[in-house]
């Protein structure tokens, strides 16, 4: 991933000021894995040219993607793509010109335009040309496209082919890194943390002075905040805004939701939670009372970590059922699990390619055999609402099922392994789409 700025004529040795960059240097830190250098290919009176580039690890993707992506641990290869993983890379090498901020004696450079020829990339975008085009233009650049090179028999110009976009244009600095910020994850439609009111600040904070006059603005906004709950936050008070925005995360409306019927079984004194992340839902599941053990079960050793963190933190509450982290799979057998009283997959399944989940609900249902499942994804129908049209939610899900599919897949499961199977819906419900997010509960039948 890389990010080239090139400027020409007077004064333009002004950016490594702005930049906060020694260009007889090079910039080189380590991120999360990723090695990032900023260095300058060239620097003159009036002719300065700058690379910012960023070499991600993606060994370090696959085994920690839990904690880069707010996801299970399986493989993201979306890695070397700009994406909002790039900018907040940017944002920590280049603070000083995003924020506007150098030393006192250029402050006032701040504000000067420069000729600045700007070439970032790769994007790998659902977008055309043209809607790029659409999203750069009307900010004063001339937008151009190069697509790479190659010898085989592929149609270069689906819109889903990588390229790298280069812009031309007379603006300051922190103007065009402010509008590379917002517009990447617009662009690439992803974010690797989850998006809630705190995004409206930086919105306001990097579109400051361009983006309330945008033409596509709305489209922009959208794209960014992704959640239609989140994006009228935009319209609300700040009091209402942080309110409804506790009450409305999609997240914690999954975990009520399961918590709520968990804990109304009659029986449920053991529970699995597979995919249990840093250890968010196993804590709710903690205060459950009845519940006499909880298993979290997590390949990310990184997650694992986090969550035994979590846990004893609540374990300052006397009446916290601290849960067990255990290293597991959904496709290798642990006896430990075998007859557990609850299984709980929450949002997993998507990860998981979709020819392998028969298997899985196998061991599930047929190995492990608990009273009660209840499994959680995405309901595809829904993405109209967050104007993803055929996109996925994030890039690492293998599949989004509309309700019909996912009712299918499970009462099949269900017949096939002597369960019965209700669903129900969490989140906001549309008159035509449903709600975004579905679940669906697998009793045992009692064998008389």
């Amino acid at each position: 991933m890389q990010l080239s700025i090139r400027a020409t004529g007077e004064h333009v040795e002004v950016l490594s000021y702005l930049l906060a960059k020694n260009p007889n240097n090079i910039y080189e830190r380590t991120e999360n894995g990723h090695l990032v250098r900023m260095f300058f290919n060239r620097f003159e009176a009036e002719h300065v040219d700058v690379t910012f580039f960023v070499t991600p690890d993606p060994i370090e993707l696959s085994r920690n993607n839990a904690g880069q992506y707010d996801i299970t641990s399986y493989i993201n290869d979306r890695e070397f793509a700009v994406s909002s993983i790039f900018c907040s890379l940017l944002r920590t090498a280049l603070g000083t010109a995003l924020n506007g901020k150098p030393k006192p004696e250029y402050a006032e450079w701040v504000n000067h335009s420069f000729p600045l020829h700007i070439s970032v990339g790769p994007i790998a975008s659902a977008l055309s040309d043209g809607a790029i085009r659409e999203l750069f233009e009307p900010l004063g650049y001339q937008v151009e496209f190069v697509y790479s090179e190659t010898t085989d028999d592929l149609d270069l110009t689906k819109k889903h082919s990588a390229r790298m976009l280069q812009l031309s244009g007379m603006t300051t600095l922190q103007s065009a890194l402010r509008q590379l910020y917002v517009l990447i994850p617009v662009m690439d439609n992803y974010k690797h943390y989850f998006i809630d009111e705190k995004e409206i600040e930086k919105l306001k904070r990097y579109g400051e002075g361009w983006l309330d006059s945008h033409p596509q603005r709305t489209y922009i906004l959208k794209q960014a905040l992704r959640f239609k709950d989140v994006y009228r936050l935009l319209e609300e008070e700040p009091a209402a805004k942080v309110q409804k925005a506790d009450h409305q995360r999609l997240n914690d409306l999954r975990y009520e939701a399961i918590i709520g019927k968990v804990s109304a079984l009659p029986e449920r004194r053991v529970v699995i939670d597979m995919g249990a992340g840093e250890g968010k839902l196993a804590s709710k599941l903690g205060f459950v009372p009845g519940i006499e053990l909880i298993y979290a079960v997590e390949p990310s050793e990184r997650e694992r970590l986090k969550a035994l963190k979590r846990y004893e933190k609540n374990a300052e509450d006397k009446t916290f059922n601290q849960p067990v982290s255990m290293f597991g799979s959904l496709f290798y057998v642990d006896d430990r699990l075998r007859g557990a009283d609850v299984f709980i997959l929450c949002e997993v399944i998507e990860h998981i390619d979709e020819s392998r989940i028969p298997k899985m609900m196998a061991t599930l249902l047929d190995t492990y055999r608990p009273k009660s499942l209840f499994v959680t994804t995405p309901n595809r129908e829904y993405n109209e609402e967050y104007g993803l049209d055929s996109s996925y939610r994030h890039p690492d899900h293998r599949f989004e099922w509309t309700r019909s599919e996912f009712m299918s897949f499970c009462e099949t499961q269900a017949e096939l392994f002597g369960y019965s199977c209700t669903f129900s819906g969490i989140g906001e419900n549309h008159p035509t789409f449903g709600e975004p997010t579905q679940l669906a509960e697998f009793t045992r039948k009692q064998v008389l």
